[in-house]
């Protein structure tokens, strides 16, 4: 199970900074951009916590939609991202040995499948579990575990690997007893003091111990 923006893509400081362009699109003007550090790291979660802090009411209905589409408008005023080095390669080399693999990501669907299709990495839609709605990462974690077992016909799977490469990601695959793989040297120290096991500096690392 994969993280996309760190982990597949490299795509993180301008994730963060269309996604604070968008807020602002949407009339919040005051808004938390210490987004390491939220509650949850999740697209909804800032939208919701961002909108309620400006406002103090309940967000209406229709509003994460319009922070969906305007997060393109974004995204697509940037440069296509690239890929971590060696995600194309390892994705395919799990198709071609019909290993199941899924995705599960804080971002909304479009600007999630924006970023894979931007790097031309496999997906399908089925397998793509987003934060639209799962706030918390533990939800769509989950519900990815879910549709990989649909997707690939399985009433269960003998072990599920979380690959990511932000502490949010280890304490998810922690509180839901999934083993962890740690991705990029950014967060690297942190994950380990953290108690990650297994940290790769990118994707082609990571494979070399699957080869």
């Amino acid at each position: 199970m994969f993280d996309i923006d760190g982990t597949l893509t490299d795509s993180v400081p301008m994730y963060l900074i269309s996604v604070t362009k968008s807020l602002q699109a949407l009339g919040i003007k005051d808004i938390d951009t210490d987004y390491n550090n939220y509650k949850h790291h999740t697209d909804s979660y800032a939208l919701r916590y961002n909108y309620e802090r400006n406002f103090e009411s309940r967000m209406p209905e229709g509003l994460l939609h319009d922070f969906e589409e305007d997060l393109v408008l974004q995204m697509n005023k940037f440069d296509p991202v690239v890929e971590i080095n060696g995600a194309k390669r390892l994705l395919n080399f799990l198709r071609a040995q019909k290993i199941p693999f899924c995705f599960a990501t804080g971002a909304l669907p479009k600007p999630a499948i924006l970023k894979l299709e931007q790097c031309n990495l496999w997906y399908d839609e089925q397998l793509v579990a987003t934060s639209k709605t799962h706030e918390s990462r533990e939800g769509f974690v989950l519900d990815a575990i879910d549709r990989a077992k649909q997707f690939y016909q399985r009433s269960e799977f003998d072990q599920v690997i979380s690959v990511g490469d932000g502490i949010w990601d280890l304490k998810t695959a922690q509180n839901l007893s999934l083993d962890f793989v740690g991705i990029g040297e950014r967060n690297k120290n942190k994950l380990l003091a953290a108690g990650a096991a297994h940290c790769f500096d990118d994707l082609s690392a990571f494979q070399a111990t699957l080869d």
